[in-house]
């Protein structure tokens, strides 16, 4: 696939280079959710792995939480056969799966070896998800590090991988109940069993000789609004920051090139298309990812 930079684009990575550019180690960002003793980190400290076997996972999350801004990390997923196992990348507002959380999500869904990984993304706004989609990928995740990113603003929510956006959720301008833009957010990242579901629907099983599975975490960055109580003095002036500008409510012409190929080629489902799921398609559906 051409890759094709725009200022836009660029700006973007720019700024997530700069943000890059100032890490600080692990400890310093995260905390382990559970199980420390599945969670490494490589002699220099810049590379985390978290491990999944029959007993339990594992997981970490952000000290700070956010409102708005640019997230992204690069990740290496479950090499081999990986059926029934979920390295799931997102943010949340709560800690738990809360009866009012908002959520952004990349889900990772394990393969039977030599099957193609799909990569499940979902929004939620308090506690209310059902908003899947799914995508093949163009690469194989397991070989090397790829970029997974979020840019999150009041007037759209674009998933990106590497400098492609695969999915785009707009905002209407107006109070509703699907576009999450008033909780801040932690982000977090966890491996899990979900052979119920996960791969195939569910048919294909874990197969524990294969454990421990791991997956690769290196390179955090974030460029957003940090949250503190009552209410941060950046979220109230978000258009002196780049990823609240203008240019940032709306992809860019090359963007736009890319994620049509996207939508052309990688996706395999598409909530706001599933008739039988939804007779009535939710309000979201009628906004225009390319406005």
């Amino acid at each position: 696939m051409k890759k094709r930079v725009s200022p836009m684009a660029s700006l973007f990575f720019i700024s997530a280079l700069a943000a890059a550019s100032s890490q600080s180690p692990f400890e310093d960002n995260f905390s382990i959710m559970w199980s420390e003793n599945h969670f490494k980190t490589s002699e220099d400290g810049n590379t985390w792995f978290l491990s999944l076997d029959k007993e339990t996972g594992c997981g970490f999350q952000t000290k700070q939480r956010y409102r708005f801004g640019w997230f992204s990390m690069k990740l290496k997923l479950v090499g081999g056969d990986s059926a029934g196992v979920v390295t799931a990348y997102y943010m949340c507002s709560e800690n738990g799966a809360g009866p009012e959380r908002d959520e952004l999500d990349f889900e990772f869904l394990g393969n039977r070896t030599g099957q193609p990984y799909l990569i499940q993304t979902n929004v939620y706004k308090n506690g209310v998800g059902g908003r899947e989609m799914r995508h093949m990928l163009w690469f194989d995740p397991t070989e090397e590090f790829h970029s997974y990113s979020i840019l999150w603003n009041d007037h759209q929510i674009v998933f990106f991988v590497d400098r492609v956006p695969i999915r785009v959720f707009k905002n209407n301008g107006e109070k509703n109940d699907f576009f999450p833009n008033e909780k801040p957010m932690y982000l977090f990242s966890s491996i899990w069993n979900a052979d119920d579901w996960a791969t195939r629907g569910g048919l294909e099983k874990t197969d524990w000789k294969k454990a421990p599975f791991v997956s690769s975490y290196k390179d955090f960055s974030v460029d957003g609004c940090q949250w503190e109580d009552p209410y941060p003095a950046c979220v109230s002036t978000t258009t002196k920051k780049w990823w609240d500008q203008y240019q940032a409510w709306h992809l860019t012409d090359s963007q736009k090139m890319d994620f049509a190929w996207v939508q052309r080629n990688l996706v395999i489902y598409d909530y706001c298309k599933d008739t039988d799921r939804y007779p009535k398609l939710p309000a979201e559906c009628s906004l225009s990812p390319w406005g």
